[in-house]
């Protein structure tokens, strides 16, 4: 088995493990996209379209579960892993479904053949169709307040995915109600700032200018932490071909030292279905946030500023829609021991014990670089919060 950063370290090991996991899951996701990029124009007879049951984003999310599952349970305790996850198995389970399962069992083997790269072992012997179900199937922790539970995001931003932006596997170690590790794989987070706000196909465009063959890290990362360390890591994706080697050519993650909002960058979602744009859009405007929203998929809002690429996540929910707690844990983490803050509308923490959901947040979500910032957007929301329509 591979070498630990620091076995004496608390949570060094789920961390390591981790870390490795989600880089095998992204390596996964990877070649899903370049596969379904292409079929974006392809024929409507493909076997496997892009808007159904039987997609390749459906299969991808069911693979990455299992992949992540077959690791943990493997190297951080067997039958005693615990693991809440989004991607519902039900479809799996029908029997007119047999033929999508062989795809997913199919996916996972092609990717654990590959386990030796990324410092695991493969299976003895390939896993069959109901050794996957099985699997997926275990994915089925409610959560608690107390003891620990793994939670995962297969696959965050399945749009995002299916138009070549950006997408997001995540997955974060939740004890006694806590989040103590956090680790986000963003496949197409870019390390120039300037190309963020970019649709990915912009970004396919210039890497027509670099070599298929060439290590330039020009995007592609593993964002991490755990608890107490006050730091947190990136590291570039796996190279193809290349071995793990922990720690991966990592550098430190830090949030933005910007404190005027005149100058901060503000992130929000793409869509607009369960988030209030306009809210957002008035908050920012009454704070001071002058610049361009960056509207992005998924959990690289999280990742943006741990990394100090934007310095303000806000999200306001529409009535009636509740947070899950797959969305937000490992985000949360990530920007804490990188500098950052996260809380509720009032300022209070986010409450992580109480299953799947995020129970009792007041109004919204806020997520900052720093302390000052955090306390001139929570004062804001007061003000603001009258006179909206929420």
């Amino acid at each position: 088995m591979f070498g630990l950063v620091s076995e004496t370290e608390e949570y060094s090991k789920e961390l390591d493990v981790a870390v490795r996991a989600v880089q095998m899951a992204c390596s996964l996701c990877q070649k899903v996209q370049g596969t379904l990029i292409p079929k974006s124009s392809a024929s409507s007879n493909d076997q496997v379209q892009s808007k159904d049951d039987n997609s390749l984003v459906k299969v991808a999310g069911w693979s990455v579960k299992a992949i992540v599952s077959w690791i943990l349970s493997e190297y951080l305790g067997g039958e005693n892993i615990s693991i809440l996850a989004e991607e519902d198995v039900q479809t799996l389970c029908k029997t007119n479904s047999s033929e999508l399962l062989e795809i997913v069992a199919k996916t996972v083997n092609e990717c654990l053949a590959e386990a030796p790269r990324f410092g695991f072992e493969e299976p003895k012997s390939a896993l069959g169709t109901s050794d996957v179900l099985e699997i997926i199937s275990g994915c089925n922790s409610i959560g608690s307040p107390s003891g620990r539970f793994w939670v995962l995001d297969p696959l965050d931003g399945t749009m995002g995915l299916e138009g070549g932006d950006q997408y997001v596997v995540a997955l974060s170690l939740i004890e006694d109600g806590e989040v103590v590790v956090g680790v986000l794989g963003c496949p197409n987070y870019p390390m120039r700032k300037d190309w963020l706000s970019y649709q990915h196909s912009y970004l396919r465009i210039l890497s027509k200018l670099t070599p298929a063959t060439s290590e330039t890290w020009d995007k592609g990362c593993v964002i991490y932490a755990k608890r107490g360390s006050g730091k947190a890591w990136i590291q570039p994706l796996l190279h193809v071909n290349k071995k793990f080697v922990w720690p991966n050519h990592a550098k430190q993650a830090s949030v933005s030292s910007i404190e005027n909002p005149a100058l901060a960058t503000f992130c929000e979602p793409v869509q607009k279905a369960n988030s209030s744009h306009s809210f957002t859009e008035g908050l920012a405007h009454s704070v001071g946030l002058s610049n361009q929203p960056l509207r992005v998929y998924s959990m690289v809002k999280y990742a943006a500023i741990a990394c100090g690429d934007a310095e303000v996540f806000m999200k306001f929910a529409r009535a009636g829609y509740k947070e899950k707690i797959w969305d937000h844990a490992a985000g949360v983490i990530i920007i804490q021991e990188a500098g950052g803050m996260v809380s509720d509308a009032r300022g209070s923490p986010l409450d992580f014990s109480k299953g799947s959901y995020l129970e009792g947040i007041d109004r919204g979500i806020v997520a900052c670089a720093g302390a000052t910032l955090h306390e001139k957007i929570i004062n804001a929301v007061d003000a603001s919060w009258v006179s909206s329509c929420l």
